[in-house]
């Protein structure tokens, strides 16, 4: 089958179309034929060798977390799908190293659900990896209703989901992103801040005491913490970005972990209209290293797609 692997780190033309050996599911997985998978800024920083020193020596990397397609074949003991189904999942890929920018992916069935009715393979794609770390990290600020939170970089990927699903839950959102994303935040419910330097300033004047909660995507570290009230709670979704407690702050960073429940629940919520799915663009495998270059440019708006 076809990959996407990275031969070396480097820049975008390291990444190379691979023939590589058709995964087999073991007891307990399953094997997608992949319609979609997206290019996000993990793949980007795995390419470029920011994450270097976390991976083992390997010849080449096979890319991509997040999947859409049809289950292709079962493992033993898998009973909850079926050949053929429209289903999307998220590959584990620290520990699996299974990468779903290919024509076929073998994933534990934990980390499969079935597929949004009425979304497209290149739309449902771009919902398991940032659907589930906006769904998470939002657990472990555990804010309750009425609560303020802010979230920076909200026009992305995982602060657009984070706004969605903060305002579902009874949550008083302000959404920091530029001018030009003034429409998509306040169309959540949020309140909108424009991006600045002076972020803590900004927030205190609408909540003088400073905010409960903070969902740092923009991974803007101790400037954003001086935005939360004392004893409040900060999430990053960059762990060694993430700065030291102060003024009794909870300080933690996600590290997002698949989760065929929660993803079941997020599907729900795309259907019943409460959870936007943005593609930004779609590309051939063959045309990765131009996504990778196009993401690595910022401002994107709704994610990359790769159609095997």
């Amino acid at each position: 089958m076809r990959a996407i692997v990275a031969t070396n780190f480097g820049e975008p033309d390291v990444l190379k179309v691979a023939e590589v050996a058709v995964p087999e599911p073991a007891a307990g997985q399953v094997r997608i034929k992949v319609q979609a998978a997206t290019v996000n800024p993990v793949d980007v920083a795995t390419r470029a060798g920011a994450l270097a020193a976390f991976l083992p020596e390997l010849p080449q990397y096979p890319l991509g977390w997040d999947v859409a397609g049809t289950v292709d074949a079962l493992g033993e003991g898998v009973q909850d799908l079926s050949l053929g189904e429209s289903v999307i999942g998220l590959s584990d890929w620290f520990g699996t190293l299974a990468g779903a920018q290919a024509e076929y992916i073998v994933l534990n069935a934990t980390a499969v659900a079935t597929a949004p009715a009425g979304a497209s393979p290149a739309e449902a794609a771009t919902l398991p990896l940032n659907g589930l770390t906006a769904r998470q990290a939002l657990n472990l600020l555990n804010l309750s209703e009425g609560q303020s939170l802010v979230v920076t970089g909200a026009a992305g990927a995982v602060g657009g989901y984070a706004l969605q699903l903060a305002a579902r839950h009874g949550l008083n959102v302000y959404g920091v992103a530029g001018p030009e994303d003034r429409d998509f935040v306040t169309g959540t419910g949020a309140r909108f801040i424009a991006r600045t330097d002076a972020l803590s300033e900004a927030v205190r004047s609408l909540v003088p005491g400073g905010v409960d909660g903070l969902l740092d995507t923009a991974v803007i570290g101790a400037p954003a913490l001086a935005a939360v009230r004392d004893g409040g709670a900060y999430t990053s979704v960059f762990g060694p970005a993430a700065p030291e407690s102060e003024r009794g702050i909870r300080v933690d960073a996600v590290s997002v972990q698949s989760d065929a429940d929660q993803l079941a629940e997020l599907v729900f919520l795309v259907e019943s209209g409460a959870l936007t799915l943005r593609v930004a663009q779609t590309f051939g495998l063959h045309e990765a290293a131009q996504a990778h270059t196009l993401l690595a440019k910022g401002g994107t708006r709704g994610r990359l797609v790769l159609i095997p």
